[in-house]
């Protein structure tokens, strides 16, 4: 489980075809001395598997499955990306739950300086399967960041950025029509499945144990 606070950007240092599947390699100076293999990590909101680690790089394998329903499907060689390793039992949430499993790619419509003020308006079309989710002031993970939504019009939702945010993740590199790996707040999930009266044997408990 992830909280949406990037640790670092890491590099695309090599894409390998292996059979069906990629395996990527990604330098990192400070979280690859921090895996041990077959840690999960995130990799721009998607939760994979730490493989050949190295004082300052980590290989990860990606199925069809994962390439081609996530952001990863316009990385090259070069490219950065947003790094967070799982959080500690005794950690603090700084974002919110963050699972790593993305829900859709949305589109990168605008990023833009507010005018007179040092932030930024980050809008990005959303997936129908992710905004039904998505609400006025909620949570929505955008490459693995966790952010609020600021402004909603129908499917298309616009988040504030702060300098610092823009500073330490990869959204500075990205451009409008970029697919971007959207993970909608876990919690509206279950919402909907207690609002639809389906069987599930979740508890407020459980809830609780999970940090609701």
């Amino acid at each position: 489980m992830f909280t949406g606070i990037v640790e670092e950007v890491g590099r695309i240092a090599r894409i390998q075809q292996r059979g069906e599947n990629r395996r990527i390699t990604i330098t990192a100076d400070r979280v690859a001395k921090e895996l041990k293999t077959g840690d999960s990590i995130s990799v721009s909101g998607v939760c994979l598997t730490a493989l050949d680690i190295k004082a300052a790089s980590f290989g990860a394998d990606l199925a069809p499955e994962t390439w081609e329903r996530t952001s990863f499907s316009r990385i090259h060689e070069g490219f950065m990306v947003n790094l967070e390793l799982p959080m500690k039992a005794d950690g603090r949430f700084g974002g919110h739950i963050v699972q790593g499993h993305v829900d859709g790619v949305g589109k990168l419509i605008s990023f833009d300086r507010i005018a007179a003020s040092e932030n930024w308006w980050l809008e990005i079309e959303l997936p129908a399967e992710v905004a039904k989710y998505t609400v006025y002031k909620g949570s929505i993970s955008i490459e693995g960041i966790s952010l609020t939504v600021a402004k909603l019009d129908a499917n298309r939702c616009t988040v504030a950025i702060i300098p610092h945010t823009v500073e330490m993740t990869n959204l500075h590199t990205l451009k409008p029509g970029d697919p971007v790996n959207l993970e909608a707040d876990l919690i509206a999930k279950y919402v909907e499945k207690m609002m639809k009266g389906e069987q599930s044997s979740l508890t407020v408990e459980d809830l609780v144990r999970q940090g609701f």
